[in-house]
């Protein structure tokens, strides 16, 4: 039978999702069960094994705990606070003024931790009851929460940066840092143009408008954390240090500014050392089995496969993009971000290849599609944080999600048709092949 496998793959992983088995556990089981198409049991148990291990086998990734590591320095540290009072000065006044509010600081936040989920905590739980105090609803505050937070996701560092990196094959994390500005950038004020014409819609009041002396001295709060901006980002691009040793350097630099601003003592380290080991042990477990997934794929020929299909299908660039992006889409709602660019890089990126699309290009594709399922039920964590921390409840919160929804959807196609919006940035840099 000629697609055997990709069947036994593909219907042995969600029947294995169906019955409640955790994601890392599913990938390994399935990649397993398709090994078995081919040859014996313990050779196809040993491989799996061993590609896990070997998968984890990269200096790159060596980032990823020391970024979340630096992330939950800045959720204890009293970063957040200072980001959030910086853009109130801005666009407090402004039609909505407490959700753009969310919005800028979400992006500020998500720029420093790399992190939607305590980009979500951290927005969530400091502006949420403020907007409530204000009049606004629980659910729109929460909506705006969840959409926001995953703009940190584009919006340099970031963790799946560095795994789509690993899983395309060594595209440079430098050039996927500078391409995601513009994409998380835009995306963010698609998201304030809904909120502020929502709020405008629903009457919500207007802010006092600031001075700018409140401006200037909010900035000044702000500036050692968006300093971190400039040394990580500007220190990768100009080649001073890899993306390993400018997690290390955010580490340091967290911690440095939680002591100064007296928000962490030696007493906290404990605690945020253990929650940094927990989410880090998460995301390896993942990384390793959708690594021996990818592997197994590659063994049996099953992205060339796919990649016949979709070109058999059409050899017109928007066809193949707008299929692409649904199927994404579709694997976003029930599978969590990082399996998913494991698994479906090495599947998709030859076929836009192939097409003449950019490999960076497609990472932003990719990353903003699969945030739009960060946010949708069943397995959205972002969205699961962002109503925990709002008290809500998922049938609640759809009604003002979907406006933002859109908005993402509406940047995803502009990124998707426009690839300056991606490349100019690492073409100014000379980063493009």
């Amino acid at each position: 039978m000629e697609f055997l496998p990709e069947l036994v793959l593909v219907v042995s992983f969600l029947i294995l999702l169906t019955i409640g088995t955790p994601v890392a556990w599913s990938i390994a089981i399935s990649s397993v069960l398709t090994m078995l198409v081919s040859i014996p049991v313990m050779p196809a148990l040993t491989t799996v094994s061993q590609r896990m291990g070997t998968g984890l086998d990269s200096f790159s990734l060596l980032a990823i705990p020391f970024f979340v590591l630096s992330g939950q320095l800045m959720n204890k540290g009293g970063i957040a606070h200072r980001l959030i009072a910086f853009a109130k000065t801005l666009v407090g006044s402004l039609p909505g003024g407490l959700a753009l509010i969310n919005v800028i600081g979400a992006m500020l936040m998500g720029a420093i931790a790399g992190s939607a989920m305590a980009s979500a905590s951290a927005m969530g739980s400091i502006l949420g009851p403020e907007m409530e105090k204000e009049g606004y609803s629980k659910e729109f505050g929460a909506a705006v929460n969840i959409t926001s937070s995953t703009t940190g996701l584009i919006i340099p560092p970031s963790n799946v940066l560095i795994v789509y990196s690993l899983a395309s094959g060594g595209v440079s994390i430098a050039a996927l840092f500078l391409a995601g500005y513009v994409p998380g950038i835009l995306t963010g004020l698609l998201l304030m143009l809904v909120a502020s014409f929502w709020a405008k819609k629903k009457g919500y009041k207007l802010g006092e408008r600031s001075t700018l002396k409140q401006v200037f001295k909010t900035f000044i709060d702000a500036v050692p954390s968006l300093l971190l901006l400039i040394i990580v980002i500007g220190g990768i691009v100009v080649g001073v240090f890899t993306a390993t040793e400018a997690s290390a350097i955010a580490v340091l630099y967290t911690f440095l500014l939680g002591i100064i601003y007296k928000e962490i003592n030696l007493k906290s380290l404990p605690e945020i050392l253990l929650d940094s080991s927990c989410t880090t042990a998460i995301v390896m477990l993942l990384i390793g089995a959708s690594m021996s997934m990818s592997w197994v794929m590659s063994f049996e020929n099953i992205p060339q496969d796919i990649s016949n299909v979709l070109l058999g299908i059409s050899d017109n660039k928007i066809v193949i993009l707008i299929i692409i992006n649904l199927l994404l889409l579709f694997v976003g709602v029930f599978m969590d971000m990082t399996p998913a660019v494991l698994i479906f890089t090495p599947i998709f990126l030859p076929v836009v290849t192939a097409l003449g699309m950019d490999p960076i290009h497609f990472g932003m594709i990719m990353v903003l599609n699969l945030s739009i399922g960060l946010c949708t039920p069943p397995v959205g964590s972002v969205l699961f944080v962002g109503i925990g921390v709002a008290n809500t409840t998922i049938d609640k919160v759809i009604k003002p999600l979907l406006p933002l929804f859109l908005a993402m959807i509406v940047s995803l196609f502009l990124v998707t048709y426009f690839p300056s919006l991606s490349l100019w940035l690492p073409g100014v840099f000379g980063l493009l092949n």
